[in-house]
């Protein structure tokens, strides 16, 4: 984790460093070909650095928003479920009770109160979606016809 923090940090440097152009003071000598293919590289260089930057940044705050500790937490979200676009069902749960939350744009509707806890499934045993069940069953009868 260390290494990668580094290189997220030296990424913009080297990224500059490739896109760094000829001083003013020097001569620009124009050539032939190479003059287009060596500027459309430097494009594609920098574009790509710049992208790869986008990711990087993306995947730690990700981690970053995951990794960060939750003392005081007194609200937890037990579920979500998306109705439409932009209306969805929230289960929340406040000390010991659940809440079921309607949530549409600027409007937070309370539906019901639980009387019975629900209990969420258990994380640790994640389910096999059947689309890739069905495709790693595939690929291993493929395996086993190369054999």
């Amino acid at each position: 984790m260390g290494r990668f923090l580094w290189a997220l940090l030296l990424l913009p440097v080297v990224a500059l460093a490739a896109l760094e152009v000829a001083p003013a003071a020097a001569p620009v000598v124009a050539s032939g070909g190479t003059g287009l293919a060596g500027q459309l590289t430097q494009t594609v260089l920098g574009l790509l650095a710049v992208v790869a930057l986008i990711f990087a940044l993306a995947w730690l705050m990700r981690r970053v928003h995951q990794a960060a500790p939750r003392q005081g937490q007194v609200i937890d979200v037990i579920g979500a479920k998306a109705l439409g676009p932009r209306d969805r069902l929230v289960l929340v749960q406040v000390g010991e009770e659940q809440i079921l939350l309607g949530v549409s744009p600027g409007r937070i509707s309370a539906l019901h109160v639980m009387s019975t806890p629900v209990q969420p499934p258990d994380r640790t045993t994640q389910a096999t979606p059947e689309f890739a069940q069905r495709l790693m069953e595939l690929l291993g009868k493929d395996q086993k016809d190369k054999k």
